[in-house]
């Protein structure tokens, strides 16, 4: 009995613990004045970025249309200070391709490298 207890508290640790890890947290939405609202979208690309702040944004508006204002995608990577954005994602794409030869996992790219803010307030249709 002590062993199925443990084994089934084992199991339950890790799948909780392996849900928290691969599930990004939701984005919220912040209200400014005059009903605007900001969210932030955190992305590995550019792209994926952009279409988080989207879902996040629809999200808020629900069944209104939301009208962005503005949207500012900016990049955070590890070579961010110290070369241009493409030629970091060079430098990490060989990394990636040269530690997978070697058997080894490199992780200078993350999910969260871009940030895109959009600025909107939602309007009915």
């Amino acid at each position: 009995m002590k062993l199925y207890l443990r084994v089934a508290a084992y199991i339950g640790l890790s799948t909780f613990f392996s849900a928290c890890s691969s599930n990004p947290p939701a984005t919220l939405a912040l209200q400014k004045e005059n009903n605007e609202f900001e969210v932030t979208g955190l992305g590995k690309t550019a792209v994926i970025a952009k279409n988080n702040a989207i879902i996040a944004t629809k999200k808020t508006c629900a069944r209104q249309t939301a009208i962005i204002r503005s949207e500012n995608t900016s990049y955070h990577g590890l070579f961010k200070n110290v070369t241009d954005e493409q030629t970091g994602q060079s430098v990490a794409t060989a990394a990636e391709i040269l530690s997978g030869i070697l058997g080894h996992s490199s992780n200078l790219q993350r999910d969260d490298d871009y940030q895109t803010t959009l600025t909107f307030y939602c309007q009915t249709k």
